[in-house]
């Protein structure tokens, strides 16, 4: 304890007040001098940047609406120029940034069914190009996976879970034993491609937001974003079409995780999520139906940007740490 005391990594916070025998124990505290993580929620509509020390302490964030168009150099400029207002007022060296996106990677690269404007930032190129600017280790997660994270770090009890990210695109992750899915190959976790009992639609195609709006304006719905589909009054005769083939589609989407996961819950989060909110209780009947044994279903509530970036610096408190527990031992 006295050479990490030394170096820094190591803080008196006081000692034991319980008198007894023997010397007092010494409370001891890693300081927000040793280092800081950060987490980004980098959406197709909104990015969000939350920094905190090494044990997890909110230090503060941001969340702006995302840049529109451009190339890799520019968009990873205004990333990191976010990134470093954001982190003005933490301490010590950018131990390690992970960034969530909309889309599936396999080992922090491989990205699949990742909306337009968000593909061609999304592979080593960007990363390389981010950890660059920044001079700290980056890592890209989907940000399925920093929402289920969230979820996990408030519940420890949590075993097997799996988790719809319902936003501008369908996104999936899972958990087993409390530790997120990886699966063998990029096909793992893409459930979109599957059919959503409804005609010739696909998962994809009625649970994203992209997909829905879709579906709705080619049934008569003047729509210019597929919130208003439940925010504002809606008076058009197909209004019911659209949400049954929406309630279709989670049953649909739960029973195929149910029967090849077994997962104990489900959780749904996402722009979709007032919409998925309202059809749960039909979706829980349909599902007590047709399953022997269904599943927890519920909707989690998380703010837009924040709640996906929290979850992407548990992922880079994780590596950081781990990365600086090597470093004090091997030396």
């Amino acid at each position: 304890m006295d050479e990490l005391r030394l170096d820094g990594f190591v803080v008196e916070q006081g000692v034991d007040e319980m008198v007894g025998r023997g010397r007092r124990s010494t409370y001891l505290d890693v300081p927000r001098t040793a280092g800081h993580i950060v987490g980004i929620a980098f959406g197709a509509q909104t990015t969000g940047v939350l920094v905190t020390d090494l044990r997890g302490r909110e230090i503060t964030h941001a969340v702006v609406p995302s840049i529109e168009g451009g190339d890799i150099e520019s968009t990873v400029e205004w990333l990191a120029d976010l990134v470093g207002e954001t982190t003005e007022s933490a301490e010590g060296p950018l131990r390690q940034v992970v960034a969530a996106v909309p889309g599936r990677l396999r080992n922090g690269s491989a990205v699949h069914t990742t909306p337009e404007p968000r593909q061609i930032f999304l592979d080593s190129r960007f990363k390389n190009a981010l950890q660059d600017r920044l001079k700290a280790p980056v890592q890209l997660d989907s940000d399925a996976n920093a929402s289920l994270r969230g979820i996990l770090k408030d519940d420890a009890h949590i075993g097997n879970a799996a988790l719809f990210m319902l936003s501008s695109a369908l996104n999936f992750a899972s958990c087993t034993d409390h530790q997120i899915s990886q699966g063998r190959t990029p096909a793992f976790g893409d459930l979109g491609v599957l059919s959503s009992g409804v005609g010739s639609e696909t998962l994809d195609g009625l649970l994203s937001g992209k997909g829905l709006l879709r579906f709705a304006q080619a049934r008569g719905l003047e729509l210019e974003r597929i919130d208003a589909l439940w925010s504002e009054p809606q008076e058009a005769p197909s209004l019911p079409e659209v949400v049954e083939a929406f309630t279709t589609a989670i049953v649909t989407a739960v029973s195929a995780v149910a029967v090849t996961l077994d997962p104990e819950s489900v959780y749904f989060v996402g722009r979709l999520s007032p919409l998925a909110e309202e059809v749960l209780p039909e979706a829980r009947r349909r599902l007590e139906q047709s399953l022997p044994s269904a599943p927890e279903i519920r909707v989690v509530p998380q703010v837009i940007g924040l709640s996906v970036a929290r979850g992407a610096a548990y992922a880079g408190q994780a590596l950081g740490q781990a990365r600086l527990r090597d470093g004090i031992l091997g030396a």
